[in-house]
């Protein structure tokens, strides 16, 4: 299974790179994962303003460039579906089974995802309904992903 996190912004913080990074070289018996990071768009101090919602829009064209052909789309999204780790382990086994390989986890930047983003997606998940800086969501989704291939694997995860 090929995995996709395509995300806007770069990790600037030490200690999320690393968890990151740990996760990656952890998920490498499962899966092949890769991180692609979207350029954050410049924008107006207020995201309100129409320039706000011209960044959030090419931020999430480049988002819709960069999701291969064939990818099951996952958009992480507050209002989105709110699964267990127990269901998204699930739900990778039953897209395995139904052949889909690739799939794609989408993080919007600090204004979120665009809406052509979101009605390309074929899922839309929330990982809390608590509001998470987007490389907090990165590190969060990289760690669940290594626990549903764990879970669905039978192997022990909790100690």
């Amino acid at each position: 299974m090929q995995i996709r996190i395509i995300a806007v912004g770069r990790i600037k913080e030490k200690f999320l790179q690393d968890g990151i990074a740990e996760y990656e070289k952890r998920l490498r018996s499962y899966a092949k994962v890769q991180v692609i990071e979207i350029p954050e768009e410049k924008r107006p101090a207020s995201s309100s303003s129409p320039g706000g919602r011209i960044a959030m829009e090419k931020e999430g064209e480049r988002i819709l460039s960069a999701i291969p052909d064939g990818s099951f789309v996952i958009a992480l999204d507050i209002q989105g579906k709110d699964w267990s780790s127990i269901a998204l382990a699930e739900a990778l086994s039953r897209w395995e089974m139904d052949g889909r390989n690739q799939i794609a986890f989408l993080i919007g930047g600090d204004l979120g995802l665009a809406p052509a983003v979101l009605a390309r997606s074929d899922l839309r998940l929330s990982l809390s309904r608590m509001t998470f800086t987007h490389p907090i969501a990165r590190f969060l989704i990289m760690e669940q992903i290594y626990r549903a291939f764990r879970i669905k694997s039978g192997e022990p995860y909790h100690k």
